[in-house]
Parts: structure tokens; sequence; C-alpha cells
């Protein structure tokens, strides 16, 4: 008479790990459960493939211990059931078996997927010590995805913090703004004086670009950057975004050459960024040297160049788009401009590449003729 003695999964502890036997033998079920059963271990037990599959859908197994000889459906069988299950298919298993010792029976049973392959009788503390090895591993599977998860958790709750902060810092910075530049108008024409208000403004734009620099990055993190393209004209948007970085840094010097005409279809406010990120870059770290701005056409695209005199340390190029750390130096700013770069250009399915050549640092960013919709 084939008995079944299975745990309902409502009784299991919380925490614990599940071990599954299969065997057509209720002494052997009996058997086993008091031998491996423990305060951190449930023993599922099942005395036939079907009910162990049926286990197997409700429930995460650390190890599975199945008996070769069984009616209907044999070990080898359910193992190879077991592997086309993608809830099962990591299972280690353990084929146990009373036949004499036969290396073509070993060997099919590691062909069906075993991690081992025992002949009864087995010593107790054989299959204590194994099982013990692979419950510990799959304890230590959990805590590392359970750590994972708390880690995801918060990090997606420090980045809706963030957007939420930096959302109502625009409104106030804004005033501010407003402020600085109607007092500039009104107070009276003392060097000293305009001398503090033109650095209260320059500070309040520069908040004002780390601001909408947080946006964007929490946009593109949580996967709410929608770009909104139209037909276009390369060489109106380079002249436009290069005149703005040229009134920020009116010594700088700005070459601007470009074959016309360069028509795209891309979002003119994203494209407009990008512009403005790698050239206002290319200023701060061109030590003085002139920055180039080249655009022509490339193949099926367009190929943007902003280059600068000096170099990027080899161990830097890897790691120069990532976020937060592609600053050369921390006080420019949060280190996020060419990782949005970057990401803007991607969402156009192009590619934004940075080079060491000729003495020079060439970012290149290629951009196709006409750019997909994010």
């Amino acid at each position: 008479m084939n008995v079944t003695l299975s745990v309902p999964a409502a009784s299991q502890a919380p925490g614990k790990v599940n071990v599954l036997v299969v065997d057509d033998v209720a002494e052997n079920l009996v058997a086993m459960r008091a031998l491996l059963q423990r305060d951190d271990v449930e023993v599922l037990c099942a005395s036939s493939g079907a009910e162990a599959l049926e286990l197997l859908l409700g429930h995460e197994v650390a190890v599975a211990l199945l008996d070769v000889h069984m009616p209907e459906m044999d070990g080898f069988s359910l193992a190879e059931l077991m592997r086309g299950a993608s809830r099962s298919r990591e299972v280690p298993i353990i084929f146990l078996t009373a036949s004499p010792s036969d290396p073509r029976r070993a060997f099919k049973g590691y062909e069906a997927g075993a991690v081992d392959f025992l002949h009864k009788p087995v010593e107790p503390q054989v299959i204590v010590g194994k099982v013990k090895v692979f419950v510990e591993l799959f304890q230590q599977r959990r805590l590392l995805k359970e750590r994972a998860d708390t880690l995801e958790r918060a990090l997606q709750l420090n980045e809706t913090m963030m957007a939420v902060l930096t959302h109502d810092l625009r409104t106030p910075l804004s005033a501010m703004l407003v402020c600085a530049e109607k007092l500039s108008m009104q107070l009276p024409d003392d060097e000293r004086v305009q001398r503090t208000l033109a650095h209260l403004e320059n500070s309040g734009w520069r908040m004002a670009r780390m601001v909408e620099q947080l946006l964007d990055f929490s946009r593109i993190r949580s996967g709410g950057l929608h770009l909104q393209p139209r037909p276009l004209e390369l060489a109106e948007l380079l002249a436009g975004a290069v005149g703005e970085v040229r009134r920020a840094h009116p010594d700088a010097r700005i070459e601007l050459r470009v074959e016309s005409p360069l028509e795209l279809h891309a979002d003119p406010d994203r494209l407009a960024q990008v512009v403005s990120n790698l050239v206002g870059n290319a200023v701060l770290h061109g030590s003085g040297g002139a920055v180039g701005v080249a655009a022509s056409l490339d193949g099926r695209g367009v190929l943007l160049r902003v280059s600068n005199p000096g170099r990027i340390d080899d161990e830097l190029l890897p790691r120069l788009f990532e976020p937060f750390k592609g600053s050369f130096r921390s006080s420019h700013g949060l280190g996020l401009g060419l990782f949005i770069a970057q990401q803007f250009v991607l969402a156009h399915g192009g590619r934004l590449e940075a080079v060491n050549r000729d003495g020079e640092v060439h970012f290149e960013a290629w951009l196709p003729a006409v750019a997909g919709t994010a």
C-alpha cells in the first residue's frame, strides 16, 4: 500500500528549508523524515513521481532525493521532468537505488542531472552530510536574494524621494533667481554689490542645472524618459546650444564647423542638452584651449564631435559615463552630465564614445538619420 507523507504548505514554519524525498516504500519515507527533519528543515515526502511534481509546484526545494525504482514513473523520468520545468530545473538531485552497482545506470543518473548516485543501504551520516551541504547553500542563496530585494527597494525609495525633492526645489529656486535679477536692476551700480549679485545668480543657475540633472537621472532610472522627436536642422540647433555655452563662459574659445544641411528626426530639447553637456564639459576641462564642435554626415547618420586639448586617464575611460563618476573635478557638478548625454544619445538609437587622439579628448556622438522614439 502506498502512503503519502506530505506536509501542507500552510503548516510549514516560515524560514524553513524544504527537502524532497520520493520513494514508493512508506517505511523509507518515515525513516528519511526521522533522519533529516530538524528545526530549520522540513522534509516533504512523496510516494510517486506525480505527487513529487505536485509538491514542486508549490514549494521551493533545496535538494531532492529520488528513488530510482518506482512504478509508473521511475526516478530517471521524474528527473527529466524536473529539468524541463523552470521552477525545478536548478534543484540538485540525489538518486538512491537498491540495485547492485552498475556504471551504466550511474552514468544514466548523472546524465539525467544528478549531483550524486548512492546505493542502498546508505550510511545515515552520509545522507545527512550531503543534504546539509545543499541546505546551507540554499540558505545562503535565499539570504543573498533577500538582501538584494531589500537593497532594490531602498534604491527605489531613494530615487522616488530624490525625484520629489528635486521637483519641489525648482519653485523656490526660480523665485530666488528672479529676485536676484530684479535686485541687480534696482540696486545702485556699485561694483561690489553687482559682483555679489552676480555670484548669487551664477550659483542659483548652477543649482538649477543640478536639479534638472537629478530629475533627468530619476527619469532615466525609472524608465520615465520619453522623447518628442520632430524634423530639425542640426546646424541651427548646434548654433543655439553653443551660443548658450558662450554666454555662460564668455572667455571660452569655441569653434563651430558644420556641413549643412544636416537633417535629423530627433528631440530638439534633449539633443540640445547633449550638446550643452559635452561642450560645457570640454570648456571646463580643456585648460583654456580651443574647443572644437563639428558635425558631418557619416554613413546613414550624423557624427557630432566635441574636442578639447588634454587627455583622459586610461583608468577613467571605461567609467567615464557612469553616474556620479564621470566628473573630472567634483567641484564642477554632480558627475551626471556625461551619463545623461549618453543616455539621451542611446534613446535616439545612437552611440556616444570618448577617445584620446593626437593630444586631444574627443567625444563622438553618432546619431541615425531617423532616430527611434523612446
